[in-house]
């Protein structure tokens, strides 16, 4: 998977330049609430415990002031991604025990026509390596100018 695949699955309506949340399950609803709204989830709640059961396995903090919540799910129809940032910083459990500012939430149904869940999984991982694409991310103010530093501009 490149950018321009990646960024074209980036929707408007679901990027949050300014998360309101102050914690890691008040995050995770903040940004699962945007596909309610949408009408793009089933079941909010569903959603929620399927998050809060893979963060058991280990917290999607991925260090550097990532973290990309992500899971497979019933409530889905197709995959979707909402990006968060959050100016002040999250306590997310993240691996280097820093707060997290930048937010990835992907959710995938099980099953899919082409594969995209883990190619997009692993293409946000490798651009979040990158410490200038990752500060930049975390300057933007708008969809825009977060969609011009996915794309390479």
């Amino acid at each position: 998977m490149n950018s321009t695949e990646l960024a074209d699955l980036f929707r408007k309506g679901f990027f949050i330049p300014d998360l309101v949340s102050d914690s890691k399950a008040k995050v995770l609803e903040e940004m699962v609430q945007v596909l309610v709204d949408a009408g793009k989830v089933k079941s909010k709640s569903l959603v929620l415990e399927t998050l809060k059961k893979r963060e058991t396995l280990g917290s999607t903090g991925i260090g550097k002031g990532v973290a990309i919540p992500h899971s497979r799910t019933l409530a889905v129809s197709r995959i979707h991604i909402v990006v968060g940032i959050s100016r002040k910083g999250i306590n997310y459990d993240a691996v280097d025990k820093k707060k997290v500012h930048l937010f990835f939430l992907i959710l995938a149904p099980p099953q899919e026509d082409v594969n995209r869940y883990l190619p997009v999984l692993g293409k946000i991982v490798e651009l979040m390596r990158d410490s200038k694409i990752r500060r930049s991310l975390m300057k933007s103010k708008d969809f825009s100018s977060f969609l011009n530093v996915i794309q390479g501009g």
